[in-house]
């Protein structure tokens, strides 16, 4: 089964009313970008979630930049967008999968199986010829009832637990430049956490912008044992997702996200710090 969706499929999903379209539109340091552009134009009927407005919790000392929103708030959400378990639902940004990867991920943590990443996004439905609207969309409510796969994720005590353990492989998402420290951030420390792996996630999206298939995420990851367990991070939860989803789509059947991830990392003083490519 894959996670992604094609424009075409999309569309005749679209046509039919099979499914409800979730538009996840956010431009990282333009926080009302994202719902500007929501506004100006997108796929009818599309309900808009925003990555700090919904996909978020309250920022506090520990657990990074976009730690996850309470369940009941997030459930109610879903509910009035149109959604329940039986909903078949389609995510898309304009960000390459950056966003609308980690709806994806939420829906898949908070019980949902039915769930796909429009590959080309908002773009490429654009240039199919797909309609769009300024007009709001209006859902008929539905109730979604929380089943939260806690497995699915791995906080910082476990992983400071198991550092250098062979059967837990780290994977950085980031660039290679916040992964070495040789790029400053704008956290106080750079670098990564010891024996992590750097896959920057934009390498698992084609030179034409749409999210690769099993395929080409097979062929960039294919250095990686099928049979390990992996927790996958990035600077703010946000952008591991599209990794993954990458992992899964390969067909990797152990993989879990660090949700605080990097900005939760280093909020704890005595939290080991590697640079370079050690």
């Amino acid at each position: 089964m894959s996670y992604l969706i094609s424009v075409q499929e999309a569309l005749q999903q679209w046509e039919l009313q099979q499914a409800v379209f979730l538009d996840a539109r956010f431009i990282f340091g333009d926080i009302e970008a994202g719902k500007a552009a929501y506004a100006h134009s997108h796929i009818p009927g599309a309900m808009y979630f925003d990555l700090n407005d919904d996909l978020s919790g309250p920022i506090l000392e520990h657990g990074g930049r976009h730690p996850l929103p309470d369940e009941q708030v997030f459930a109610h959400k879903l509910g009035q967008a149109g959604i329940d378990a039986s909903t078949p639902v389609i995510v898309y940004d304009d960000q390459h999968g950056a966003v609308a990867a980690r709806l994806w991920w939420m829906l898949h943590y908070y019980g949902h199986d039915q769930v796909k990443l429009l590959d080309a996004g908002f773009a490429g439905w654009v240039q199919a010829g797909g309609t769009v609207t300024s007009e709001p969309s209006v859902a008929i409510a539905r109730s979604f009832l929380p089943q939260l796969r806690r497995e699915l994720v791995i906080d910082v005590y476990e992983i400071s637990s198991r550092l250098g353990e062979d059967g837990l492989l780290l994977i950085d998402s980031r660039t290679h430049g916040s992964y070495t420290a040789e790029t400053p951030t704008k956290y106080a420390r750079n670098g990564h956490i010891p024996g992590a792996v750097n896959y920057f996630w934009e390498h698992g999206v084609t030179e034409h912008g749409v999210f690769g298939d099993a395929t080409l995420q097979r062929d960039r990851l294919v250095d990686l044992p099928v049979d390990r367990e992996y927790a996958v991070y990035c600077n703010a939860g946000v952008t591991a997702c599209p990794n993954v989803l990458a992992l899964l789509e390969a067909g990797y059947k152990h993989v879990r996200l660090y949700v605080g991830s990097w900005g939760d990392w280093i909020s704890y003083e005595d939290a080991p710090v590697a640079t370079g490519t050690s």
